[in-house]
């Protein structure tokens, strides 16, 4: 259902995920539209940074020199992480996207931002409540991520086209998926995030109930758009 949300500016992060050169530049780990992606990521942290809302950012970067890989993580013939390795250039997050001044940077070598680590520890000492989340990729960082920062108490408002997959059916599935399950929190675009960063109500989609979106092959795209 959709209705007014109201999210106190003082209680509130923007958590940036994974925005890394590869998912623009190598052919392997492609997200579809990721530059419209960082775009809205861009619009995203200036007006936080201007309501004076916490922007904070996670990147996924595996040290296959410094620590013990996860089992069956895929590697390289040298040793290197197949993605996201310390070593490789394109592990380090876009330009146009990158902390400013004192922003934090949360390193992670696992999908959720929120697992292992400070990070939400640092949040509620921060007095923080809501996670307006945006990032790649959909099904797998975002999901995990979500399905942690609820479970540790957290509203959430995901930022459905400030997200993105490898094409646009992975990554419309994978918000449906977590739309279903978003208690608490709320689903909504850039623009309606910009809002509520600004501190207006904004008309957003929450869901009720038990698992309300039931899509198929043929109307996902349609049901997503009317989030």
């Amino acid at each position: 259902m959709r209705q007014g949300l109201l999210v106190p500016p003082g209680q509130a992060a923007l958590l940036c995920i994974d925005l890394q050169e590869e998912h623009r530049l190598d052919k392997r780990y492609l997200v579809a539209g990721f530059d419209r992606i960082i775009s809205n990521v861009r619009q995203l942290q200036q007006i936080a940074r201007v309501s004076g809302v916490t922007v904070l950012h996670a990147a996924y970067i595996v040290d296959s020199d410094g620590q013990e890989m996860r089992r069956f993580h895929p590697v390289m013939p040298d040793g290197s992480s197949a993605f996201s390795d310390r070593r490789n250039p394109l592990s380090a997050i876009c330009n146009e996207v990158a902390p400013v001044g004192e922003e934090l940077v949360f390193v992670k070598s696992e999908a959720s931002a929120l697992r292992k680590g400070k990070l939400a520890d640092d949040l509620k000492r921060r007095g923080i409540e809501w996670l307006f989340i945006c990032g790649v990729w959909t099904e797998a960082c975002i999901d995990a991520t979500v399905k942690d920062a609820v479970d540790l108490g957290f509203h959430v408002v995901l930022i459905k086209d400030a997200c993105g997959s490898g094409n646009e059916t992975m990554h419309q599935t994978g918000i449906l998926n977590l739309a279903n399950r978003l208690y608490g929190g709320a689903v909504t675009t850039t623009e309606g995030a910009c809002r509520m960063i600004a501190g207006e109500t904004v008309e957003s989609w929450m869901v009720e109930g038990s698992v309300p979106l039931r899509y198929t092959y043929e109307n996902a795209a349609s049901i997503y758009d009317a989030l």
